[in-house]
Formats: structure tokens, sequence, C-alpha cells
């Protein structure tokens, strides 16, 4: 993708971001807020239609719930179930609203994950089936067909330099990482080779992190809606090579009565509501960042609910920030008395 195209598709994610982030959200009511709902699907093999093991997960659409993500977890939201011995699923306690499927099947040998579609499976979230979940109600999900697993392999170098760079998590669902553990994804070696298994038969856009990395889809965008996929087929591997772009700084000071243990700065991206971007923090941080992002930053600093910068509650309090071609400075000022 030349420099003027990623421009382009950049400004118009810009412009789509803004006009939704303008839209008004009203507040469920209390009553609504307290009732729950149940979804239900079954798991067949894609082939032959005979039960299939699997787990599912709901990922909710509304950036707010999407946005509940803790460190050392990956945003698949907080509710989903698995095959009873039938190839049955309920998952019971659901929050009304909307929501997309995430299969990840028992024999990962013989199967592959998906994003559940209306007719089988996908490896793009935005084109997977929604779901509806009202309050009282149990809303039946389109049957989940696994496939038989590929995989992509490829290499990543330094777009500057052109060097390998070892020590990259290379991931299809965002995450954020944990100071002491390493997630569970693939990652490149000294040589910076990479690959990842378990990928049904569809297009994946691949997600590439690490320290000092700023976080960045396949294509080089930190949106994944303008990412380059890759088609995996299967039993075979797709080869998909990446060059990170380098980072800018996001960064500033931050205040509070009592820093946590393990206190973290996520940005998420103003449109998808994705993780891209984590560090661990002390008294600052500096945050490497993709330019050309539309972002809001919450601090997890203290040992309450994370604060929207610069001292929101919610993700709809958080300032836009915009992360150009030179340094940003975003302060925190956490401390009693202070609010969004």
């Amino acid at each position: 993708m030349t420099d003027p195209q990623l421009r382009r598709r950049i400004r118009a994610a810009v412009g789509v971001a803004a006009a939704l982030l303008l839209l008004p959200v009203a507040p469920a009511p209390a009553s609504a807020a307290a009732a729950t709902g149940s979804v239900t699907t079954s798991v067949q093999d894609a082939g032959t239609g005979a039960p299939a093991r699997a787990c599912v997960r709901l990922v909710p659409l509304d950036r707010e719930r999407l946005a509940r993500v803790s460190i050392g977890e990956s945003q698949l939201g907080s509710v989903g179930g698995c095959t009873d011995d039938r190839g049955g699923i309920e998952v019971t306690g659901v929050e009304p609203g909307r929501y997309r499927l995430f299969a990840q099947p028992y024999e990962a040998a013989r199967y592959g994950r998906q994003w559940v579609g209306g007719q089988g499976g996908t490896g793009e979230r935005h084109r997977a089936w929604v779901v509806t979940v009202g309050a009282g109600a149990t809303t039946a999900a389109p049957p989940v067909r696994l496939d038989p697993p590929g995989r992509i392999s490829g290499v990543i170098t330094d777009a500057a330099s052109g060097r390998p760079v070892p020590g990259v998590h290379v991931a299809v669902v965002p995450f954020v990482p944990h100071p002491k553990y390493s997630p569970d994804t693939p990652i490149t070696d000294d040589t910076g080779r990479y690959s990842i298994t378990g990928l049904g038969p569809y297009d994946w856009a691949l997600r590439f992190s690490g320290t000092g990395i700023a976080t960045q889809w396949s294509g080089g965008v930190g949106n994944v809606l303008l990412a380059r996929t890759v088609r995996v087929r299967p039993g075979g591997t797709a080869t998909l090579h990446h060059a990170l772009r380098s980072p800018i700084s996001v960064g500033g000071s931050i205040r509070t009565d009592e820093l946590a243990a393990y206190s973290t700065v996520v940005a998420f991206d103003a449109l998808t509501g994705d993780v891209v971007g984590a560090v661990d923090v002390g008294t600052s941080y500096g945050l490497p960042m993709l330019p050309g992002q539309l972002v809001k930053l919450r601090c997890d600093c203290s040992y309450g609910p994370g604060r929207w910068y610069p001292a929101g509650d919610r993700l709809t309090d958080g300032n836009l920030v915009w992360v150009g071609r030179v340094p940003v400075v975003a302060d925190f000022d956490l401390t009693a008395g202070t609010g969004g």
C-alpha cells in the first residue's frame, strides 16, 4: 500500500469515527440493566454435520463493553460457554445488547478457530453474524460450523532497517499484556520468524505487538477495518511477511493517591474499541503508538476502576487523542477531588 493510499484510508476511518462518536448514547433503564438474557447455539462439523466440541465467547459490539478488558485478558468479552455431549451450547447471564460469537474448538488439530457467520465461519470480526440479546429472552444464534485448520507463517522485520525483529507477539484478537506473564500467542524468534496455527480456512488479519513496538495490524495500520488479510487454506500454510512501522510516543505524567502494583495505560481505537497499545507505568508513561490514529486512553493506575484521559469514568467521558507525526503529551490527574 502506498503512502497516499494509506493516508486516504486513515482519513476515511477518522471521518467515520468522528461521526459515530458524535451520536448520543442513551443510558439503559435501571430495570433493564439488572435483567439478563441467554444465547443458544450448536456446534457441528461443517463437512459431515456431526456434533463437534468447542467453546464460544460472546464479544460485544458496544465499545464501552468491549473496553472492559484488564491486564492479561483478550478482548473476547466476559461471557461464554462450551458444548454439552450433544454439541449444544447455552450461555446464560448475558447483558442485553448486540454480540458476535468467537468459536474455539476443543480439537485444535482437527478444527480451526472462527468468528461465527450466518452460513459458516469467517476470519473477520466485522463479517460475523450479530446476535441481539434481550432482557429475559433466549436468542438462537446460527450453528457453529467448524472447518479444518490451517496456519500463517512469515517474517517480521523493521521497516526502517530491514532487520528481523524478535519478540513480536502475533495474534488475531487484541489483548492487554500482563507485565509478569507472557500471553498465549506465537512470538517471533531471533530471525523474526513466526507461525500461528489453528485458524479456520478464511481471510485473517494479524496483529503485531511487543515491547517498544507500535501495535499494528497487517498492512501497517492501527485500525483492523483497514488491515490487509491473508487467506488460510485447510491443512495449508499461508505466508504473510510484515515490516513494522516506527512508533510515535504518547506519554505524560500520572498523579494518583496510590499507584497500583500493576499499573497500565491502555490505548483504544476510538472507532472500533480495540486495544491498540498498552504500557506499564509509574509516575509517568511512554506508550509507543502507530501514527495516524484517533484513540482514547485509559489509566488502570489505582486500586479502583480505570480512568479515561484526562479523568473520566467511562469511555464516552474520555477525550479524543490524535496520534500524528509528533509526540503527544497526555497527563493523568487521578488524585482525590478530580473528576471527568
